[in-house]
């Protein structure tokens, strides 16, 4: 009798054992992880290459005389560094694209002597937040007293470069920084827009302990709304910085300051309401200031510049109408009476655009000739939105 062989189908196949998914899923991180080892390796060696060719730039800037900070050729580096990420449709924000090179530019410049950089201090002021975030965390930050003080380091030396607040989307032009810019021999290389989102700080728990409130006036300025519907009998005193208040909010129970919160954390204080500034979008458009005989680099699209006109009809027209003809773009306008003359006024004016051509500096120099005051206070590759 033959013997009747026996076919395993699909459904009579003995099951091949598989691992329980929680060990599968280890087993895939642990290749996944090795992975993004490899791949750190060859980040670390390319940076390597990359700080031996710094090196060798260093040497042709001792050379050639050449400056350690070159804003507006930082600038391009980390615009076509965004359009790469952005055309690469990977995951990489824009910002986080320009936070990771702006740290390797900032280990960049530390390798060739980075630049020492005065502010408004002391630490925890957003003058602070500005500066490492145009300079990165190498940098070597000088807090001072005032923003006047900001232009005296770097005029005497004890800082190669400053960065000072000009100007706010609420509150408009600082006018300490628009005083100095007048008689300073300084000039702005660069710009720098924060988004500002203010606090109030305290040692307190509850709004109902505070008997004063501490801030910077432009902050003070920037809540104002929000302080007269939750704080209305409570007194504003100005100080010189927002940090400063915070240092004094943490000496006294009954004190509140309007900082940042990183401020909190810097002097041991509460958090008792964020975002209590009375816009949403509330931008601090920030400058870098360096000595007049710092090299000019090409490329500039945004020039800053201060006049003064007779007080005439027409004075003010004819000074800008050169601008009009050569159909350069006016992007601010801003005025401010001039110290020590009963109702004669200084023009702060920003210009954008292909600021660098024959037709533009024939129209200054037309505006020039119609000032009693004329004085360019520097060219800069325009900041992005902040």
């Amino acid at each position: 009798m033959l013997a009747t062989a026996v076919v395993a189908t699909p459904s009579t196949r003995p099951a091949r054992p598989t691992a329980p998914r929680p060990a599968r899923d280890r087993e895939s991180l642990v290749r996944l992880r090795s992975r993004i080892d490899r791949i750190d390796s060859s980040i670390l060696g390319l940076l390597v290459e990359r700080f031996r060719v710094v090196e060798d730039v260093l040497r042709a800037k001792r050379r050639s005389g050449g400056a350690v900070y070159r804003p507006l050729r930082e600038h391009e580096q980390l615009d076509r560094l965004e359009r790469l990420a952005s055309g690469a449709e990977g995951p990489l924000s824009a910002d986080a694209v320009r936070a990771i090179f702006g740290e390797i530019l900032s280990a960049s410049r530390a390798l060739q002597g980075s630049p020492s950089i005065a502010y408004l201090g002391p630490e925890g002021t957003f003058s602070e937040r500005a500066a490492r975030a145009q300079f990165g965390s190498a940098a070597k930050l000088v807090p001072v007293a005032s923003i006047p003080e900001v232009f005296a380091a770097v005029e005497r030396g004890r800082a190669q470069l400053g960065i000072v607040p000009i100007e706010n989307s609420t509150e408009g032009m600082v006018g300490p920084t628009l005083d100095a810019l007048v008689s300073s021999p300084l000039r702005i290389v660069a710009e720098r827009g924060l988004a500002v989102r203010q606090a109030l700080l305290a040692r307190t728990p509850g709004l109902d302990r505070i008997r004063r409130i501490v801030s910077h006036p432009q902050s003070l300025a920037q809540c104002r709304e929000w302080l007269a519907r939750r704080l209305p009998d409570v007194p504003a005193i100005e100080v010189a910085s927002n940090a400063a208040a915070a240092a004094r909010a943490a000496r006294s129970p009954s004190t509140a300051a309007i900082a940042s919160r990183d401020a909190a954390r810097r002097y041991g204080l509460r958090v008792l309401a964020e975002d209590i500034q009375d816009a949403a979008n509330n931008v601090t458009r920030f400058v870098v200031l360096a000595p007049a005989d710092a090299p000019t680099e090409a490329g500039a699209d945004k020039m800053s510049v201060l006049f003064s006109v007779r007080n005439r009809p027409g004075a003010l027209y004819r000074a800008l109408e050169p601008l009009a003809r050569a159909r350069v773009d006016l992007c601010k306008l801003e005025s401010r009476p001039m110290r020590g003359r009963s109702w004669e006024y200084l023009f702060f004016v920003d210009l954008r655009g292909a600021i660098e051509g024959a037709r533009v500096r024939r129209a200054l120099a037309s505006m020039e000739r119609e000032s009693i005051l004329f004085k360019v206070l520097g060219a800069y590759a325009e900041a992005r939105s902040a």
